[in-house]
């Protein structure tokens, strides 16, 4: 598997009750402009759904796992042949896995000493979680002693946060309910496609405000 060299834009978190209702959700996301779907471990049947939902999504979308904490599951993403893995944490031993492997990994950290320790044993980039705890200029701090190191802010990311973050530095952001809503439980697929075009907008907006 060739290694991603930057996270897509916008990377849409799914949580569900069951991953069956990930399909005409994850055909929404990407046929309205985000390039990176994060299918959770938290959800029931999501390692069984994987290769389908994939099978189904539309052309040119990566499809990763998040939620990933232990060695042998990221064994288990490598066998699925993932676009890439997502952590909630620092884990020197889940982040070497996916490097082995060559699956582009971003580990969630949150104080400098982690955010660096993620990025320097090879993540893709790192995901500074809860983002909303610090907000946007935690990363003008950030570009300080770290100026080459990319970030993915995660947790908390509504449509001004995603512009701002974006603005500010950050190479992608990563958006569960503000970006999904009610749509994993029945909601209503249009609304989402028209907050789909919202949260790509703010991206290109932040990008021209660099």
């Amino acid at each position: 598997m060739s290694v991603t060299e930057h996270a897509p834009a916008i990377i849409a978190v799914l949580r569900a009750e069951d991953a069956s209702a990930y399909g005409p959700v994850v055909r929404t996301l990407v046929d309205n402009g985000i390039g990176g779907i994060e299918l959770t471990m938290s959800t029931p049947g999501t390692l069984d759904q994987f290769e389908h939902v994939r099978s189904e999504a539309p052309e040119g979308a990566q499809i990763g796992l998040g939620t990933v904490t232990t060695v042998e599951q990221v064994w288990r993403a490598d066998a699925l042949e993932v676009d890439f893995i997502v952590t909630p944490t620092t884990d020197s031993g889940v982040i070497a896995a996916a490097v082995e492997a060559g699956i582009p990994i971003y580990p969630g950290g949150l104080t400098p000493t982690e955010l660096w320790s993620g990025w320097s044993a090879g993540a893709t980039a790192v995901k500074i979680f809860p983002a909303s705890l610090f907000g946007p200029e935690y990363l003008a701090h950030l570009r300080g002693p770290f100026p080459d190191i990319e970030v993915v802010p995660s947790g908390g990311v509504g449509l001004a946060e995603a512009e701002a973050w974006i603005r500010a530095g950050a190479s992608s952001v990563s958006v569960g309910g503000p970006l999904l809503g009610d749509a994993l439980r029945g909601g209503d697929l249009g609304a989402l496609a028209a907050r789909c075009a919202q949260f790509v907008d703010a991206v290109n907006k932040g990008r021209s405000a660099r």
